[in-house]
């Protein structure tokens, strides 16, 4: 038996007035989750334990089978891993942000409003530059910054303090004043950071060709050193993940799974698909994993845009160029396999930032006969009147090891 995870990163939604009442997730036209949808067990899951934030780091801790109460030590901790940081039990990660701020003139930076939490979606190589200028400027023995992917990168303080800091996908369109880091040295760097990008030629040309400036840093999801344990040695399987972004491949780092690289993965609407899928398909089929993970951000990343029509999109691409390829090829091969379809956390178009609401999961099993008549969507799998309410036992639906 193989097992397959495939996580739509935000895709749950709330009905929209623009989809005639229908979530980005019910309105999309998804043929191959409609198909299993007829024969899969649909419930929902409350990935997000009470207490804690709605993030894509904890709710993709407990999709793996890890109760994030007893693992999450931070997320940029997590990313650490990924950029190939050995952090000192002393250091602090904290998740440096490339963001898009106002730019009215002679006001002070606390005044300024935040447009865009990810630059645009600026690329690794435009960002590279960007952040070479902040290294140049900041870096020092206790402040050491690394490049990750697109606007995603991070900062290791040595012998740092894990501050409360704020998201920036939370607070898009509002003022920042009431956001900046307590820690003077942080908020300083961030306000000096502005000073230095703002008026760069590079940023002059990205909004010549319609893209938003990355004029400032923005610190948060501040961590210390991750303790994850083996997911072998948890449940018996060999994995491996398939993410474009930090934090995913993180995880599987620290959980001894192994990542495959997919080239052109880089978690936006244009990510290389049909490579994610080949990553997932090889792995089972030529590598002999037992469990495959695949994750796909673009639907977060067009619900913290507001983009209900790129939303859609994302899912629609998820069910023709991941979900079908891969179910397809288990099919061929005459493989008896498990596959769970689900998001973290939904991302909402309506507020653009994560929410901590139950989220629909769908189960297919080639070995087992099961008809219904419902289609895969937020609805629906909340009639069935299922709910996981302990989020990190969704891995025991999947390994069929669950009981109430």
């Amino acid at each position: 038996m193989k097992y397959i995870v495939v996580l739509g990163d935000g895709m749950a939604d709330e009905p929209l007035a623009e989809l005639d009442e229908m979530t980005p997730l019910e309105y999309a036209d998804t043929p191959t989750m409609d198909r299993l949808a007829a024969k899969s067990e649909m419930g929902m899951v409350q990935t997000i334990p009470e207490g804690m934030a709605p993030g894509s780091d904890i709710a993709n801790l407990a999709v793996l089978g890890y109760n994030p109460k007893e693992y999450y030590t931070g997320r940029s901790s997590l990313e650490a891993l990924s950029i190939g940081v050995d952090m000192k039990d002393t250091d602090i990660a904290v998740r440096t942000n490339f963001v898009t701020l106002s730019r009215e003139k002679g006001i002070p930076y606390k005044e300024r409003t935040i447009l865009d939490h990810s630059a645009g979606e600026i690329s690794t190589e435009e960002a590279a530059f960007f952040l070479d200028m902040i290294k140049k400027e900041f870096q020092d023995d206790n402040y050491q910054f690394y490049l990750g992917t697109s606007y995603r990168h991070l900062l290791i303080w040595n012998k740092g303090e894990a501050v409360e800091l704020t998201a920036p996908h939370d607070i898009l369109g509002q003022k920042i004043g009431n956001y900046l880091p307590k820690d003077k040295k942080l908020s300083e760097m961030m306000e000096k950071s502005f000073l230095l990008l703002d008026d760069h030629p590079n940023n002059d040309k990205r909004e010549r060709y319609c893209s938003n400036r990355a004029n400032s840093i923005w610190f948060w999801g501040a961590g210390t050193k991750p303790a994850l344990s083996s997911f072998q040695e948890k449940t018996g399987l060999k994995g491996a993940m398939i993410s474009a972004v930090d934090l995913l491949k993180g995880i599987a780092i620290g959980a001894g799974m192994k990542v495959m690289e997919v080239e052109d993965a880089t978690g936006d609407l244009h990510t290389n698909y049909r490579g994610k899928a080949q990553a997932a398909i090889d792995a089972l089929l030529k590598e002999n994993f037992d469990f495959a993970y695949v994750h796909l951000e673009a639907p977060d990343e067009m619900g913290h845009q507001g983009r209900i029509e790129h939303k859609v999109m994302s899912i629609e691409y998820l069910d023709r160029r991941i979900i079908r390829p891969i179910v397809e090829a288990m099919e061929e091969a005459g493989e008896e396999f498990r596959i769970l379809i689900m998001p973290d956390h939904p991302t909402p178009i309506r507020c653009r930032t994560h929410t901590s609401d139950p989220v629909p999961y769908l189960l297919y099993d080639s070995t087992k006969e099961v008809k219904n008549s419902r289609l895969y969507c937020e609805k629906e799998a909340k009639e069935t009147g299922i709910l996981v309410r302990e989020g990190y036992r969704i891995t025991e639906k999947l390994f069929g090891t669950y009981t109430e």
